[in-house]
């Protein structure tokens, strides 16, 4: 058996000084996962970094892009000085993000708040012990950046000295690549400031000659009044006032456009009138230049120092605005395009590959669309208001068509709103189901934010019903990519009141406070909806991410009309340069009349009464307590669920000084009470009674259940570990923390209400939410089990109640993988009132090419089309989370592979919920250092730290069939899953021109052996088409295309002007139209069978003789009959395009616009929208 652990003070302040791997140097060779005994005989000096890297790796070590170190927490921004904890106090954490702080911290009940632990009171400090802060202090967790050289000096000398003192063996290279790896990460760490710019300059630019211009002063002072009231800007790193260069403003604008500018600086009142006149929505001052420099300067600051990591994020409250600044022209009340510029200047100078500009104002930004719409470098991304061409700038490119040129195809993606009112259920879903797929995808390196808030609430321009509170959630979500590193900018916005609460919950958003809770979300509208499939549609063919609406073929049809049409409308007029004004109306501009104002003014103070801002003191709080290590298995020392488990995971927490920045909670065993909640009073006898049990009749009872091993101390550590957990939910629920983290043994999710299972003993996360229920009067609690396993026990003993949503992401194997039942397939989804509460996602194993099971793209995607929308709808008030890490990467049991910073971006998504209220309760988990690693990733994003930097996501095909059958399944209950339909298939040009490569070849060799009445072959005739060049015809061709002559057409589209014979372009005219017979009477029904073989998929109706056949894709009825009738006009009832045969083309021309119409009228319900462009 292994030596048993020393758990004396002075044992374990050897194992910490020492940074030893105890479980891997002393266990048995079946406990060293991951360990290649070839490596023992390496030196680590001799190795070059690139090995190194892959040696930590190899081994099992930290991961070399781990994000976690003992930096401070990302709110640290009332105080330069890092709150260092002692070994006098364990249970004082760092504080310096409190808003406020609380006094008298106090008990919570009986068990109350760890003040005094003998145990942890005479542990060592932890890494940095020794180190002098910036204040000449000692500290241990709360290192400042210019003090690591001095750790790391450190570190590299006791590195060398275990070198040299002949420490050999996989045990010695194990401790010293720990070391090298903690301090080597160091250096690489985002700063956690948040940067704020603003100055009083800002209001020197307005309107000389209309005091009630909405383009006000009062649009920046007011947010800043509002960020100060909060004590927002004292906690934030100002950035000092910066002026714009020339240079800069020439990397977007024309030097005879920035000339012009300056000469506003000198010109009269009148002067300036007449120049704003020149421009549509704009008006000039003497400041104006000055301002707009002022501007662009203080974005590129924010954003430099945001690149350089002397800050993580920042706000620049700035104006006059930029996302409609032409390089030639102002435009839209902006002067120079700051957020391009900057995107510029991040691409063109500073080595970045990748930028998302995010534009959610509620006018397209047009001038920076047009900056780089055809450049791949930099994703923009805007979501606007358009009612189809309507709503100002009335541009045709706005629509969602319009998605780049060239290189840059694909990386334009517009959101057009066609209706106002929209509210925060329409913007969530855009991000879901739209932007967040993308940008994983993208893996962005900065994020820039073109922050207007003229959607909000009461906006006179936008019209939109998107709440303040929503916006933190926006960005909570687009905080988890680059590595937290988003630059927010901010452009329109014209109601103060709602404006000053956006832009200040924002502020707040950036410094890491918890997300505003925002309530259920309801259905999406009819109208995003159908704006989300069309964006979807248009750049499926460009991102893998979209996987989900796709339809079988190119002649699918969506359930919403819209989605199966092309824009633009008919009757839109857009604004073109043909039909500018010689001079703009200046008082052009919309306003609410005072009674519309009034009320829009007491409908926000209610949001901003009943929106909670509350702070808990401590971010985090964490139970551990060791004397849950006594539940062991005295038969077989190598099992896997073994006491090692926690105190792995509570030393890596003290390691990289996590724990020192938890408030510590003491452990308790639950009351018969609190089990009993969800467990039969018998069963918990049973256990009761293992205490005086010998070892002979443990051994025998624990054969009555299902993978469960006993000893005499198990019901004492399970009581411990579900009691525990108890004590982290009041201190959350009490406001003493905002999260809580719960490392606890044994595991509890497979624990049935009546046996052990599965190393389960109580089911500690059902027992935790029905105790929050209970005594918290909570009406919803999320739980979510990420643990490989399924977690049957949750299940069944929630399965009928509606008050938990229980969701569980699990191996599955069709019923294969442990417990090995169907229930967690998923058709299983509850009973009686909890239909649709439970959400199971079983994994299917496929063994595919370069992966060792599903990671992070399966699980991180899950989580996008899935966990987020249904959580969003459900609205917790509380989210548990079975916490088991054997899907992490090298667990022996699980064999999948989700990285640490995988479970980071989990963990990151949750904390949106429930004002922040997470918490973490270990489940399974069976390699110590995937465990250990995995859990503090976890826990350092419960703290504040940034999300680390994916790979792009691309999940592999079996999990996207399971998203699939999830999403079939459970759309039925939840109202934010409307989007799994099908859409029609679009093509991007080079798959266009492959495929009609392929089916010109494919009809060189198909032919059709018939003649015409006059015994001549069809082929042979000749005719002159009316675009200038002869076609070569054969009747025999089938309704898709001709054969040889299809080349030839593609000869002829190319001196045309086309480049490819995508989207078709049709003739406006062929010979044969003449042909074409008036509608029957009776109409046209696209559902008519074939006349010959009865086939009711892809079928024609010839416009002679208005019979309907089969096309040559079924049975090639259509194609014979053209040829033995000589009827060579026919119309698809697929996708209602005409053919001729005679002409080898597709035709558009008014004649056959009845047939078309009656067709669509017939397909769709509604009469064909104008004329066919196809």
């Amino acid at each position: 058996m292994d030596k048993p652990p020393d758990f004396s003070p002075e044992g374990r302040e050897a194992e910490l000084e020492g940074m030893t791997d105890p479980d891997v140097s002393q266990s048995s060779g079946s406990d060293r996962q991951g360990m290649d005994s070839s490596d023992t005989s390496l030196n680590i000096q001799d190795l070059d970094p690139a090995a190194l890297c892959n040696l930590i790796t190899r081994v099992g070590s930290v991961p070399p892009l781990s994000p976690l170190c003992d930096t401070p927490s990302s709110q640290q921004y009332s105080s330069p000085e890092t709150v260092t904890s002692t070994s006098e106090d364990y249970s004082t954490a760092d504080t310096s993000w409190q808003s406020p702080p609380m006094k008298n911290m106090g008990g919570i009940g009986d068990q109350g708040l760890l003040r005094d632990d003998p145990w942890l009171s005479s542990m060592p400090r932890g890494v940095g012990e020794g180190m002098e802060s910036e204040d000449g202090g000692k500290g241990n967790s709360g290192a400042r950046p210019k003090d690591r050289q001095h750790m790391t000096r450190h570190k590299r000398r006791e590195l060398l000295e275990k070198q040299s003192s002949g420490e050999s063996g996989d045990e010695g290279i194990i401790s010293q690549l720990k070391l090298l790896a903690l301090v080597e990460k160091k250096e690489e760490t985002p700063s956690s400031g948040t940067g704020f710019y603003y100055d009083e300059i800002f209001t020197k630019h307005k309107n000389e000659w209309d005091e009630n211009y909405p383009e006000c002063p009062e649009r920046v002072s007011e947010p800043f009044a509002r960020c100060c009231e909060l004590g927002l800007v004292d906690r934030c790193e100002k950035v000092q006032i910066t002026y714009g260069t020339e240079d800069l403003i020439k990397t977007v604008h024309t030097d005879h456009y920035l000339e012009k500018m300056k000469t506003t600086v000198n010109m009269t009142v009148e002067e300036l009138r007449d120049l704003s006149q020149q421009y549509d929505s704009v008006y000039f001052n003497n400041m104006t230049y000055e301002c707009s420099l002022v501007a662009l300067g203080g974005v590129v600051e924010l954003m430099t120092r945001i690149l350089h990591n002397k800050l993580r994020n920042g706000f620049a409250l700035i104006r006059p605005p930029g996302h409609h600044a032409e390089e030639d022209m102002a435009c839209g009340y902006c002067m120079f395009n700051s957020v391009a510029i900057a995107a510029r200047l991040a691409v063109e100078s500073m080595g970045l590959e990748r930028v998302l500009i995010i534009d959610w104002d509620v006018h397209h930004g047009q001038a920076t669309q047009k900056t780089f719409y055809d450049d791949p470098r930099v994703l923009y991304f805007s979501i606007h208001r358009y009612e189809y061409g309507n709503f100002w700038p009335s541009l045709r490119e706005s629509d969602y068509d319009y998605i780049g040129e060239g290189d840059g195809k694909g990386y334009n993606i517009n959101v057009p709103l066609n209706k106002t009112g929209m509210t925060n259920s329409d913007y969530l879903a855009i991000f879901q189901q739209v932007l967040l797929p993308v940008a994983y995808e993208f893996s962005p390196q900065l994020v820039l934010v073109s922050a207007g808030y003229d959607a909000v609430l009461g906006c006179p321009e936008g019209e939109m019903e998107v709440t303040p509170a929503c916006f933190p959630h926006l960005l909570h979500m687009v905080s988890s990519l680059a590595e937290g590193r988003v630059c927010v900018v901010l452009e329109g916005g014209y109601c103060l009141k709602s404006l000053s609460e956006s832009v200040a919950l924002t502020v707040r958003g950036l410094l890491g406070d918890p997300c505003p809770v925002i309530g259920k979300q309801e259905e999406p509208s009819q109208s995003i909806t159908e704006s989300i499939l069309n964006v979807i549609k248009g750049v499926q063919p460009y991102w893998k991410c979209f996987q989900y609406q796709q339809g079988d073929s190119f002649s699918d049809t969506c359930p919403y009309p819209e989605v199966n049409t092309w824009p633009p409308k008919q009757g839109i007029i857009f604004s073109t340069p043909e039909n500018r004004p010689e001079k703009y109306d200046l008082t052009d501009y919309a306003r609410h009349d005072v009674s519309v104002i009034k009320a829009m003014s007491e409908r926000i103070d209610q949001l901003i009464e009943f929106t909670s801002l509350q702070v808990a003191p401590f971010r985090t709080c964490l139970v551990f307590d060791p004397d849950m290590r006594a539940h062991k298995n005295h038969v077989d020392s190598g099992h896997p669920e073994r006491p090692d488990r926690i105190s792995r995971i509570f030393d890596r927490h003290v390691e990289l000084g996590l724990f020192q920045k938890c408030l510590r909670v003491k452990a308790r065993e639950a009351t018969e009470e609190e089990l009993g909640f969800v467990h039969r009073s018998h069963y918990i006898d049973e256990m009761q009674g293992l205490a005086s049990m010998s070892p002979r009749e443990l051994y025998k009872l624990q054969d009555d259940y299902n993978s469960v091993y006993i000893c005499q101390e198990s019901y004492h550590c399970a009581a411990l570990a579900t009691g525990g957990t108890l004590n982290v939910v009041d201190a959350v629920l009490t406001g003493k923390a905002q999260n809580g983290v719960a490392i606890v043994r044994p595991p509890g999710h497979h624990a049935e209400p009546h046996t052990a299972m599965g190393f389960c003993f109580f089911n500690t996360v059902a027992v935790a939410a029905k105790y929050a229920q209970k005594k918290y009067a909570l009406k919803r609690v999320l739980i979510l089990d990420w643990d490989v396993h399924h977690g049957n026990g949750t299940q069944h003993m929630l399965d009928d109640d509606p008050s938990v949503l229980f969701i569980s992401l699990h191996r599955f194997d069709h019923g294969y993988f442990y417990p090995g039942s169907e229930d967690g397939d998923y058709g299983v989804v509850g009973v009686k009132e909890g239909k649709g509460f439970n959400v199971n996602i079983p994994w299917n194993t496929e063994r595919f090419s370069g992966k060792h099971g599903m990671g992070d793209s399966e699980y991180i995607t899950a989580f996008q089309q899935v966990v987020m929308p249904i959580a969003y709808e459900f609205c917790p008030e509380l989210v548990l989370v079975s916490a088991g890490f054997d899907a992490a990467r090298g667990d022996p049991l699980g064999g999948y592979d989700i990285s640490p910073e995988g479970y980071s971006h989990m963990t990151h998504m949750l904390m949106s919920l429930a004002n922040g209220n997470v918490i973490l309760v270990l489940e399974g988990g069976y390699n110590l250092t995937s465990i250990s690693n995995s859990m503090a990733a976890c826990t350092s994003i419960l703290q504040g730290g940034p999300c680390p930097q994916l790979e792009p996501l691309e999940p592999c095909d079996s999990a996207v069939r399971t998203i699939r059958n999830v999403l079939n399944t459970q759309k039925k209950y939840w109202k934010c899953l409307k989007f799994r339909v099908c859409i029609p298939l679009v093509q991007t040009e080079q798959q266009e021109q492959e495929d009609v490569s392929e089916v010109t070849d494919a009809m060189k060799d198909m032919s059709v052996d018939s003649t015409n009445t006059d015994g001549e072959n069809s082929g042979d005739r000749k005719e002159e088409d009316p675009l200038g060049a002869d076609i070569t015809t054969e009747a025999a061709d089938g309704a898709c295309g001709g054969s040889v002559s299809a080349g030839v057409f593609l000869d002829l589209l190319s001196q045309q002007g086309y480049d490819a014979m995508y989207a078709v372009q049709p003739v406006p005219w062929c010979p044969h139209l003449d042909t074409v017979q008036p509608l029957p009477a009776q109409g046209l029904n696209t559902a008519d069978p074939c006349e010959n073989c009865g086939n009711v998929g892809e079928n024609w109706v010839c416009l002679v003789c208005y019979k309907v056949y089969c096309s040559r894709f079924v049975n090639e009825h259509m194609v014979l009959h053209g040829v033995t009738a000589n009827h060579l006009v026919v119309l698809s009832y697929a996708d209602l395009s005409v053919w001729c045969y005679g002409c080898d083309t597709y035709v558009d021309n008014q004649i056959i616009h009845a047939a078309k119409s009656m067709a669509h009228l017939s397909k769709f319900g509604s009469a064909l929208p104008g004329s066919s462009s196809r």
